[in-house]
This record gives C-alpha cells, structure tokens and sequence, in this order.
C-alpha cells in the first residue's frame, strides 16, 4: 500500500495525456494516481482502526503520530524514510496549520460522512505549539524558527508570539532566532514574503534578535540541503527533546500561568 515512488518528469508534459495514463503531475515531479486511492485508503482504515484511542480533542500532532505509528507496523521498510515514521520514532510532534486544506483533511471529511468523527481541533494545535515556545523562554532559553517557504506555516509558528504576549497576556519578547528560505519577495505584501524586521512589529521576533536573523532567497529545494548538511557537519548530536511527551504538563503550564492573571 504504501512506498510509492515519486519519479523526475518533464513540466512541459501534456497534462491531457498525463491525466489519461493515470500521473499526477507536481511541476517536474511524477506520481501515480494509484498512489494517492493507496494512501486514502490507508489514512482512512488507520482512523477507522485507532478512532478509539485517540484523545478528545485532539490536535493534528496526535493524527500524524498515529499515522507514523501505523506506517512502522505495516511497512517497517520505510521506518528511516517517512517523516511521520521518524518524528514518531523520536517523539517529535508534527502539527500542521490547515489541515482541512490537503488530502488526510478530505480522508476524515468522507468519514464523517459514515459517521465516524475524528475529534481534531486545530486550536488545540495553537496551544501546544505557544506551549513548547513559552515553557522554554520561562525557563530562560532561546526559541528559534527554521522556515522553508512561507504561506499558513511560517504564520502559523510566528503567531506563538503575540498568541502569547498579545491574547494570553504574558511576559514575553518574541523568537530570539529566524532563518527563512524563500522565493517570495516582500513588495507584494504576502506573508511568505514578509521580512523579520516586519514580524518584530508584530511581536514575532525580539527587536534585540533582528541582527541574528537570516533570509535567503532562492529555491528551497536547492539551498535546504546544503544547509542540513552544514549542521551535520558543524554540531554534535544531542538527545531528542521528545516534545510530544511532553506537550500535556506543557499546555497545562501554559494554562495555569494564563487563568493566574486574569
């Protein structure tokens, strides 16, 4: 079911004939359509399967938990290449800010259709992830944000900020460190475009940290490698952080210290 392979294609190709043989085309990247029904059918049956053991509410780091679960006991082959499959592994928690925007968001809409909810709050996600940058900055620590690309994401991360500061109303400056990888430019007024020194009026960024912040323009696909290869070669391996056992005790501290100043 799973372990499709993406193949390099032309993006001239014609879409007509594309369609008629059954590829899906993502620019110059080729897949078969038969990789997506494999995939829906696999998120669907997981969500069928483990619906009872999934907390309610949930946040979308719960579902692509048990979906990297679930891939490691039916394809133990793809235990070192799912990114599901190793953040699970490691404990790292995969949120995602819109997921009704994308195929897993379709899968758990046609289940609701059969009566099975899935009980995701994407707001739940808003708190976990203030929960793991506000838990670090109290105790002293930097917070740092790593963005390839830009759009829901990078918005998605920097609005721990002011969802802190601004909404909650706690002591706080902004991320201490901001490297963005992108092809947007800042002229059109888009977020994916948008410069650190304009998240610091926002609250995003600490105006002490603009100097440590960095923003390449390009293609992601290109500069990320070279950029992950530099920090393996420049920093030692550290014991994982496993966030994700640690997001409850986190969004409580995070609750606890909100309703104290109200």
């Amino acid at each position: 079911m799973l372990g499709h392979e993406f193949r390099e294609g032309n993006a001239g190709a014609d879409d007509e004939k594309l369609r008629e043989n059954g590829i899906i085309r993502i620019y110059d990247i080729f897949l078969d359509y038969e990789a997506l029904l494999d995939t829906d059918e696999f998120v669907r049956e997981t969500i069928r399967r483990e619906l009872k053991n999934v907390p309610d509410p949930c946040s979308s780091a719960d579902l692509h938990a048990l979906l990297g679960k679930e891939i490691i006991r039916v394809k133990p082959a793809l235990k070192d290449e799912s990114l599901l499959a190793v953040a699970y592994e490691y404990g790292v928690p995969v949120h995602t800010s819109a997921p009704a925007d994308s195929s897993i968001g379709m899968n758990i809409a046609a289940l609701m259709l059969e009566e099975i909810r899935f009980p995701m709050d994407t707001h739940q996600d808003i708190n976990e992830v203030s929960g793991y940058v506000y838990d670090i900055k109290k105790k002293g620590g930097k917070s740092a944000v790593l963005l390839i690309g830009g759009g829901s994401p990078k918005n998605f991360v920097l609005q721990t900020e002011p969802h802190i500061q601004e909404v909650l109303g706690l002591p706080e400056a902004g991320h201490d460190y901001f490297i963005q990888f992108t092809d947007a430019r800042p002229d059109t007024g888009g977020l994916s475009g948008a410069t650190p020194s304009e998240a610091v009026s926002w609250g995003k960024i600490d105006p002490a940290a603009l100097s440590k912040t960095v923003v390449s323009y390009g293609d992601c696909s290109m500069m990320l490698p070279f950029f992950v290869s530099y920090i393996l070669n420049k920093s030692r391996p550290r014991a994982a952080s496993r966030l994700f056992k640690k997001r409850d005790k986190l969004l409580r501290q995070l609750k606890e210290d909100y309703l104290n100043q109200l």
